[in-house]
This record gives structure tokens, sequence and C-alpha cells, in this order.
């Protein structure tokens, strides 16, 4: 398996590790995932995301080159911000979801992609055979940098701590700065996979392991914590944030995954699988992508069926694609898709569970939304 820059910092303080994807990854340190989970919440969570992919864009032809190759018009994406977007194929089935930045910084290269580990080597020998006959440049970044996330209402109030000098505290949501911590050139980019304010950070390989411990040093009266990949998971879901290989993969649309306002812009730019998403918008949905709460305890996992309630027969209308036991609400959650006609909130569904038909209903997403957003 591979492994992070951290490796040795998970195992030295009690991190249970797992397989994710090929990397040996901390699911939970000894507090717990839901103990991590909360502290998010209330406080600060720290997280080594080293494993995902990152691809720095150069060249005369960059900007044009990822015009064509994402979802998303960078023409309205200014320097200094990012956006979400994706890779789609040719039938607009999701290839990845991504991350865009453009840096804003005087280099040759200002632009990055984040992508997920699992996809990165496809992701990139797939941007590799669009760039053909184009003058770009795409470098791999994961050998020199590292990546960790701070997330939480009091993330950036602990980084300002670290640089009194230098301002956090003051970033709007999807900003890219350059910034200094524990005497160390930072990317700091204000995005996230919680739900919560806080921050993606890209920083030098060298300095991974320095920079990680002085940002908890420097939480520790504010609650910080290092958190593994379960609260990760478990903040996400209730965020209703997309999982590739759950909500996503490269049978699935962005229309019926419900990411056309926030990944998509099919005006401004012709990419790849642009036709194809213009068919699809145009039909009617023959399913979508709904939130649903358990009306009795029970977990509904990946993979399980929903189906009409009982009383009308019970026929199978979807599978679940992520279920848990929400922490911050105290119920029993999960996302799945629907035959469109049952995507209503408030309707009936049954979730079948080893076997039975436990009630649920559709309800709206997120499931959870942070009061602690300005």
């Amino acid at each position: 398996m591979q492994q992070t820059r951290l490796h040795e910092w998970h195992l030295s303080h009690g991190a249970r590790m797992v397989d994710f994807g090929g990397w040996d990854m901390p699911v939970q340190y000894e507090p717990g995932p839901r103990e991590e989970h909360q502290r998010v919440r209330e406080a600060a969570g720290l997280f080594d995301i080293d494993h995902m992919g990152r691809v720095e864009v150069s060249g005369p032809d960059a900007e044009a080159f990822l015009q064509r190759v994402q979802t998303w018009d960078l023409s309205t994406l200014k320097p200094g911000r990012a956006h979400y977007s994706l890779l789609l194929n040719e039938s607009a089935g999701v290839i990845d979801d991504i991350f865009v930045y453009h840096r804003d910084d005087s280099g040759a290269a200002p632009w990055m992609l984040v992508i997920n580990a699992a996809n990165a080597p496809k992701d990139i020998a797939w941007l590799r055979g669009q760039a053909r006959g184009m003058r770009i440049n795409l470098r791999d970044l994961r050998d020199d940098t590292c990546l960790v996330a701070l997330q939480g209402p009091k993330a950036m109030q602990i980084l300002q701590a670290m640089s009194p000098s230098e301002d956090f505290t003051g970033l709007g949501y999807h900003r890219v700065v350059e910034r200094s911590l524990a005497g160390t050139p930072v990317t700091v980019c204000t995005t996230g996979y919680t739900g919560e304010p806080g921050c993606e950070m890209l920083l030098p390989a060298r300095d991974c392991v320095k920079v990680w411990d002085a940002i908890l040093e420097a939480g520790s009266g504010q609650r910080l914590v290092p958190c593994g990949l379960a609260a990760r998971d478990s903040l996400r879901a209730e965020a209703c944030f997309p999982l590739y290989g759950n909500e996503i993969d490269e049978t699935t649309d962005p229309h019926k995954a419900g990411l056309m306002r926030a990944a998509v812009r099919l005006e401004g730019h012709e990419f790849v699988g642009r036709r194809a998403l213009a068919r699809i918008a145009l039909a009617p949905l023959s399913e979508v992508l709904v939130g649903f709460q358990m009306d009795e305890p029970g977990v509904p996992r990946h993979g399980y069926e929903i189906a009409a309630p009982e009383s009308s027969g019970g026929p199978v209308i979807g599978r679940v694609t992520t279920g848990l036991f929400s922490p911050s609400t105290g119920k029993y959650l999960g996302m799945g898709y629907v035959k469109a006609a049952h995507a209503e909130e408030g309707t009936a569904l049954g979730i079948v569970i080893r076997g039975a038909h436990k009630p649920a209903r559709v309800v709206a997403r997120p499931f959870y939304k942070s009061p602690h957003w300005r």
C-alpha cells in the first residue's frame, strides 16, 4: 500500500489504519470517530489528505486546455479563486469530480487541479491524452508536496494565531492565497469536505510533519484534534457532498446527480461531454439522487435496495449510495438514486435491510447546515 508523508506520525500517535483505495490511511484516533466528528462541528479537526492527487497545468495553452477538459467556465474564475468542477467522458459520465485552483501568484503555473486519490492515475492519463497537440505541461505535484485540511469554526483563528501578520480570518469562501506557516510557504485554499469553514493547504513535502505538528500545537487550546477517514466521511455525508464511487461515477451524469448548478457552466466554453450533457438536460429525468431519513433505527448501507412502500407492492425503485447514523442530528440518514416519480420530499420509501423493508421518507438535502458560515 502507498503511504502519505504523515504515515509514521499516525502510527506513533495510535491511529487505527485501514486500506483506502490502496493507501494506508488513518480511519480514527483514540477518541473515536464520533468525538472527532463533533470536534470539527464545534471547534476544529486536522486531516491528512496527502493521498489526493494534484496536478499543475502550465504553458501558453493552459487555460484553453482546461476550458476543454472540465465543466466550469474558467473565464469567470479570477486569480485567487477556486471552483468545484467535473471531468466528463464523451457520454457525460463523470470521470472525476475535482477542484480547479486559479492561483494568485506571478509564477509560470497559476493553474492547479486537485483530484481524487483512487482516480489520480486514470485522470492524469486521460488529461495527457487530451493535451496532445497543445502547448501545455502537466506536472504531478505529489512527489514534491503534501496536502492537509484544517476544518471547523475555529480553523482560521488557529492559523491567524500562528501568523498574526497575515490575513486568514478575513478570507472568503473558495479563495486561494499564498501564506507562511511555521516559516514555511503554504498555498491555502478555503475549501473543504465537511460543511464547515476551514481550508486545505498545499505544503512543501519536506516540511509536512513540521507544519502538521505546529498546527496541532497552535490549536491545542481551541480543542483541535487530528481526525481520520471515518469522521471525514460522516461529515461529508451530513453535508450531502458526493463521494466518487458512491454518488458519482462514469455511469452517472451531472444532471441526475444534482450537480449542474454547483459544477457545470454549459455556456461559455466547449468541453468534453458538453453536447451529450446538453441533450440529457433537456430530457425528463428517469432517476434522481435524493436524501432520505429512516423512520426507525437502522443504518442504510451502500448498495442496499430502495423500494416503494410495502403497502403499494414494494417494487425496487433504486439503491442506497451513502448511509449513516448522523452524529450532528441524531438521525439515521442516507442518499440514493430512485425513480423520478418517487423523488418528491415527503415520499415514503422502504430501505431493504437484511430482507426487511424498513420505512423511510425523502427529505431535503443537505441534512446538516453549519451555523458557522458568515
